[in-house]
Order: C-alpha cells, then sequence, then structure tokens
C-alpha cells in the first residue's frame, strides 16, 4: 500500500511541482471520517484509501496532478483538514508547456493552493461542526460532517476554478478527498504543523 502511495505522489510531482505533502496524524480529540462515504458528484467514486488518478468533468477525463493538505479553524474548537486533488486535462498541459513553458506551472500552483485555501476556510466556516444530538451513532455523524464539508467546499471552489480556466486556458477541478477528513470538536489544531519524524 505505500509504494502505491509513493508512486501516485511521484506522478503528482511529475505533471506539476508542488510542495511537499504532509502526513496527517491522528489525534487524541481528532475524529476522522468513516470508510463509507457517500459518492460526490462529477467524475469517478472515492472509496478506498487511494484516490482516484482520472476524473470526469463534463465530457474530459482529466489526470490527477497534485495532492494537496489543508485544514481551517472555525473558531478555537472546531475545524477540519483533509486532502484535496487537483486534476487537469493532459492535453491543456501539454498544449501550455509548448506555448508557454512547464516553468509557467509554478505560478498555477501557487493560484490553485491560494483559492483551495480560501474556499476551505469558507467551507469551514458554513460547515456545521457541533455535535449532532440526533445522529445515530459516530459513524453517521462522521458521514453527515463529511458531506457537509464536501459539499460546501465544492460550492466555494466552483466560481474560483472557472475564472483559472479562463484566465490560464487550463481546465482542471479541486475535489476534496472525502476519506482523509478529520475533523475537531474539541480543540481544533487544524492549522498547526505536525512535527515531522
Amino acid at each position: 500500500m505505500k509504494a502505491s502511495v509513493q508512486i501516485l505522489i511521484g506522478m503528482a510531482f511529475i505533471a506539476l511541482t508542488a510542495c511537499s505533502t504532509q502526513e496527517v496524524k491522528q489525534d487524541a480529540k481528532a475524529v476522522s471520517a468513516p470508510d463509507k462515504v457517500p459518492a460526490i458528484p462529477e467524475g469517478s467514486s472515492q472509496s478506498g484509501p487511494n484516490p482516484p488518478l482520472t476524473w470526469v468533468k463534463g465530457n474530459k477525463t482529466l489526470n490527477l496532478v497534485r495532492i494537496m493538505d489543508g485544514g481551517a479553524c472555525k473558531n478555537d474548537f472546531q475545524g477540519a483538514k483533509g486532502a484535496f486533488l487537483v486534476y487537469a486535462d493532459p492535453a491543456d498541459i501539454e498544449r501550455i508547456k509548448r506555448d508557454k513553458g512547464p516553468q509557467v506551472f509554478s505560478d498555477f500552483e501557487n493560484k490553485i493552493q491560494s483559492f483551495a485555501t480560501e474556499a476551505l476556510q469558507e467551507a469551514i466556516n458554513t460547515t456545521n461542526l457541533a455535535e449532532d444530538p440526533f445522529a445515530l451513532g459516530a459513524d453517521e455523524a462522521q458521514e453527515k460532517l463529511t458531506k457537509q464539508l464536501s459539499n460546501n467546499f465544492r460550492n466555494s471552489v466552483a466560481d474560483a476554478v472557472k475564472l483559472f480556466q479562463k484566465e490560464t486556458t487550463l481546465t482542471i477541478d479541486v475535489v476534496p478527498f472525502t476519506p482523509s477528513f478529520i475533523f475537531y470538536q474539541q480543540g481544533c489544531e487544524a492549522t498547526h504543523s505536525e512535527p515531522e519524524n
């Protein structure tokens, strides 16, 4: 399993130069999303520990080019963190490399990171992260949180993705990887740096 994750990350770095991702560690105050997560719109479903290598958007098949870690706190107690997947059209990548050179992708990466971070903060702010007293159990509560945050992120990032595509002519999509979500309800540490081993 570790080898497949390393291969996947290596493929992402080949397509676009990217900053490193950090391993997300479990915390006693954090609760991770359940294994069974509802399917999300567009593309393919996200079952299992590895993200899909392709994603269908409209009539195009996009390739996974980047995995970003992100986190945000709503207040001192509540927040979330997880991985977000950046997909791009390989034909667009080749055309842009040919026309503008590969160095332009560094600027693209910075723009994507910036608007995805803003969208995540907005999604966290609009998601009700309080414990659900009506949930039938911890799994159902986490499923609801995961679905709500995922939908809020997709709504928050949609306009920025459209604007980015218009400005750069690169077809992309930024998708939350729901199995990676960790929610904080008793002390938010989503934006704190994890010490490296």
